[in-house]
């Protein structure tokens, strides 16, 4: 496992990020355990949670296994998401902000958050509003670095440029989505991010599991995101996803690479991606992403992977000026 420095933190970082979406959801804590240490002993130290996952039951996982290694790992929350039945459990006010930090401190039995990601970009609230509030969360110590998750490139740029101008925390880490099958970010995230000197951790590189060699143009599986997950079929139907994922199946067999594993590799060897998610819900499923740090990723080899997908229109939208 190599380590990089996140964006302009000076925090170094394993080259994948664990994320615990699945603790207490779809793995038991025991299980949970297990991805853990499979995760240490492979040398990652870096760990995505939200307070939204499990409803809370992440975090609490999360925080009994850092038990005893808290200063070791580094550690991300998100809030902005729906917690509660109050009008007020949501969103990115001060208010909601200060609460959740209190509430994911408490369930991670730690008494700071490394990252602290704003899950969504909040429509209802100014920009310099939402800044002011994680600046608070920044000065009293209860977070160190501040993120967004899910932003568009104009938000983050109009965020960074309030806080320049204000002397606040400004956002050092970006969660964008990015994969083979969705690749939106190498329009203006991830070129932003290189330019800022912004760490990038991209969530789903293995498209929900598009790529993961079970899914093809006449081929699912019985089980998957994919299949049962309205939100998650709903997010990959894109017209050409399958045509891809097949495509890529039978380039990873070709190659004697797991799908997984190549697929996870293609996402890390952007230069500017920093780490990428990776998830599981159990060990099993766990350890092709972890072998992803083995596969060679050459600009030759990311370029020909790149031919099997359909690459996002440039920016300015000129097809003629892309080198």
């Amino acid at each position: 496992m190599k380590y990089k420095l996140l964006g302009a933190t000076g925090v170094r970082v394993s080259e994948l990020c664990y994320g615990t979406m699945s603790f207490g959801g779809d793995a038991d804590e025991a299980e949970s355990g297990r991805m853990y240490a499979a995760c240490r002993d492979a040398g990652i130290n870096f760990f995505d949670s939200a307070n939204v996952y499990s409803r809370g039951r992440s975090e609490e996982i999360l925080g009994r296994l850092i038990a005893g290694e808290r200063d070791e790992v580094v550690i991300t929350s998100k809030c902005t998401g729906v917690v509660g039945n109050d009008v007020n459990a949501r969103g990115s006010s001060r208010r909601h902000v200060v609460r959740q930090v209190e509430e994911s401190l408490r369930r991670l039995d730690t008494d700071r958050i490394d990252v602290l990601f704003m899950h969504h970009f909040d429509e209802s609230l100014p920009v310099e509003e939402v800044l002011r509030g994680l600046e608070n969360v920044v000065q009293s110590g209860k977070v160190l670095y501040i993120g967004a998750s899910n932003y568009a490139a104009w938000q983050v740029a109009k965020a960074l440029g309030i806080s320049e101008r204000r002397g606040w925390a400004r956002f050092d880490v970006l969660q964008p989505m990015y994969s083979l099958v969705k690749r939106q970010a190498e329009s203006e995230i991830l070129p932003m991010a290189m330019s800022e000197n912004l760490g990038v951790i991209p969530y789903s590189p293995v498209g929900g599991g598009a790529l993961s060699g079970k899914y093809g143009v006449k081929q699912k599986p019985e089980e998957g995101r994919l299949v049962a997950n309205e939100m998650y079929a709903r997010r990959y139907s894109a017209e050409g996803t399958y045509e891809t994922a097949a495509a890529f199946t039978e380039f990873a067999n070709n190659a004697g690479i797991h799908p997984v594993s190549l697929a996870v590799a293609w996402v890390a060897g952007h230069p500017g991606v920093t780490s990428p998610i990776i998830g599981a819900r159990n060990v099993e499923q766990l350890r092709p992403a972890l072998e992803s740090v083995d596969v060679d990723m050459t600009p030759d080899l990311r370029a020909e992977i790149s031919g099997l997908s359909k690459a996002p229109p440039p920016a300015n939208d000129r097809f003629e000026e892309r080198v």
